[in-house]
């Protein structure tokens, strides 16, 4: 089924390159978070303080919004290594196993979507977590014998879309729980701005202005746009993004004013047209949409949710009174009490 990498991870190799060359390095740079960001201070500056290891950080939150550039940053706050995975690369204990036993004392160990630990690996990762202790099966069946194996402390950060797939004992082992949220368009102009000087694009006030007000409130949507508007610039406007420019290559793009694109409007006319604006069950509306309902719960749905296109019932997804303005549709008259 079409999915929307750009937007998720893992990211492509061009991106990952993107992403590092743009990623700040230090606290102080990271725009945004504020509640999160001073968090995270205190508790690396106490840590720092004490000579101990950072404790394990959970930090949550939709898409694109600086989970994995916070662990990095964390990792050079406190002037070591950062070691990175995923979830699901993570398939057997040995392959955490092979992991933990190569991390020094106090280094970053950073586990990207880690609602999707295998469960045999998440239990081994109980002690690891709590003990600083590895637990390591040799040899099958009665003469099977198990061995502790002590593991430098570190400091595991995860990061999470979906905080609710996580099982309480792993949930409980993070000592720093960080929920990012939804970026203002103001902070996402500086973003925008930031990134422009670091690639050397010339662009004025209106054009960082309606790019950051199109991005969705996800610094990662606004560098990607940032880039194709430049790309547009350079070959149509003699290299100088205006608000017209923008306004010109996102409308190429099919971005419209609000920071819709094609596929958010083509599930929220979905919900309208076909099903009369709902409610109509997730699992229903993937298929309609020939989508993942994973990617439209974990991409398109927090956006839509947030500013107000879209609603969740027991029953299921409904447009609102909003996404029917936007798409200049007319409500029927007998949904209309039920939207409100």
């Amino acid at each position: 089924m079409g999915k929307r990498p750009v937007d998720r991870s893992p990211l492509s190799p061009e991106e990952e390159r993107f992403e590092r060359h743009v990623r700040p390095q230090r606290l102080d740079d990271f725009v945004g978070q504020a509640a999160s960001k001073e968090t995270l201070r205190i508790a690396i500056e106490a840590a720092r303080y004490r000579g101990e290891a950072l404790d394990h950080v959970l930090l949550c939150g939709p898409p694109g919004l600086g989970k994995t550039t916070l662990a990095h940053i964390v990792a050079a706050e406190m002037g070591v290594n950062l070691r990175s995975t995923s979830g699901p690369a993570l398939e057997r204990p040995g392959d955490l196993a092979a992991i933990l036993t190569s991390l020094e004392r106090g280094d970053v160990f950073f586990i990207d979507e880690i609602h999707r630990l295998p469960h045999v690996v998440e239990e081994t990762l109980y002690p690891v977590m709590e003990d600083f202790q590895l637990d390591i099966v040799i040899g099958q069946g009665p003469s099977a014998r198990t061995i502790k194996l002590e593991v430098p402390r570190f400091t595991l950060i995860g990061a999470t879309t979906r905080t609710g797939l996580l099982t309480s004992p792993l949930r409980d082992r993070f000592g720093v729980v960080c929920r990012l949220d939804f970026y203002r368009q103001e902070e996402l102009e500086v973003i925008v701005a930031r990134t422009a000087r670091l690639l050397g694009v010339e662009i004025d006030a209106g054009g960082v202005a309606e790019i950051a007000r199109r991005a969705r409130g996800t610094p990662r949507i606004a560098n990607r746009l940032l880039r194709r508007v430049r790309d547009y610039a350079q070959v149509r406007a003699d290299g100088l993004i205006t608000r017209e420019v923008a306004c010109q290559a996102l409308a190429l793009l099919d971005v419209d004013a609000e920071g819709l694109d094609k596929m958010d409007r083509q599930l929220l006319l979905t919900i309208i047209d076909k099903f009369g604006g709902g409610p109509v069950g997730l699992e229903t509306l993937a298929a309609s949409l020939n989508e993942d309902k994973d990617t439209i719960e974990d991409v398109y749905e927090p956006f839509l949710l947030q500013s107000g296109y879209l609603q969740r019932t027991p029953r299921g997804r409904t447009a609102t009174p909003l996404a029917y303005r936007h798409l200049r549709r007319q409500p029927p008259a007998d949904a209309q009490p039920r939207l409100l």
